[in-house]
């Protein structure tokens, strides 16, 4: 039996500041509403540039609460009006001294499910994200929304197999990757790690990265984004590596089954096994 999930992601330019920013998301949001997506997920801190190319203590000024700050406060406004599914990452602050590169997700009614927090900080020339960040502390939730169940782990997160592996465990059916990754770095792994990740843990993989250069750095955001099914195959063409795109794309739950039937990694795995992996 199928269960036809339509989800859309956005790779977008920076427009210069958060106000403009997020009015163009909301305006993608409704466009994908128009074209009867379901669920929608913007790219890593979206509502700001990409700041962590450089290490400077004005940037902190994009951080704000989550939940209760106003972007995600709009956002569940915007998931209300749509009656879509919203994963929404941003820059977050939870106390004085206290940050951590965030996604809320919210249901299509506009309530707040919860969030997740980047578990895996670069420091490294042009992702200076040790700088803002501190690691994640919130495990890896996967949240019950309208569309199924859906996780989220966010750029450089997605070199650490072990991540993906939980999200599987805790009934992911549809991982949100939110990223920011520029031409010169890791451009040949960004369609082998996704892709291999679905397969591996037998779920749809959404994966967003920035697209364009910005004004804290020289790092050319290369866009690409696209939807991977479980078996490692892409859900029609990914996105332009130049241009800001919205893509909306079909994914068949049903074939999550099919493939953990067929394939039977879970059946298979060792955990008994595998006490060395966690030895620090």
């Amino acid at each position: 039996m199928t269960n036809v999930v339509r989800a859309a992601l956005v790779q977008a330019t920076w427009t210069g500041d958060t106000e403009s920013m997020v009015a163009k998301h909301e305006e993608h949001a409704r466009e994908a509403a128009r074209a009867g997506a379901r669920i929608i997920g913007f790219q890593e801190v979206f509502n700001s540039p990409y700041f962590c190319q450089v290490q400077e203590p004005e940037h902190y000024r994009w951080a704000e609460p989550v939940p209760d700050g106003p972007t995600v406060r709009r956002m569940r406004d915007l998931a209300r009006e749509t009656g879509m599914v919203v994963v929404v990452p941003v820059f977050e602050v939870e106390r004085s001294g206290f940050y951590y590169n965030t996604a809320a997700v919210i249901d299509a009614d506009g309530s707040y499910l919860g969030k997740y927090r980047k578990h895996h900080i670069p420091q490294v020339k042009g992702f200076w994200e040790k700088y803002y960040f501190k690691p994640g502390n919130l495990g890896w939730p996967v949240f019950d929304t309208a569309v199924g169940k859906v996780g989220v782990y966010i750029c450089y997160d997605r070199h650490f197999p072990e991540g993906w592996r939980q999200l599987g465990l805790n009934g992911a059916q549809l991982v949100y990757n939110p990223s920011a990754t520029h031409r010169g770095l890791s451009a040949h792994l960004w369609q082998l790690e996704q892709p291999a990740a679905a397969v591996a843990n037998e779920y749809f993989v959404a994966a967003i990265n920035r697209v364009g250069q910005e004004e804290y750095g020289d790092n050319d955001f290369y866009g690409t984004s696209y939807f991977v099914d479980p078996r490692g195959q892409f859900v029609g063409e990914a996105a332009s590596d130049k241009s800001e795109e919205l893509l909306v794309r079909d994914l068949d739950f049903g074939l999550i089954d099919e493939v953990r039937q067929q394939w039977a990694f879970y059946r298979d795995r060792r955990p008994d096994a595998y006490e060395g992996l966690v030895q620090p």
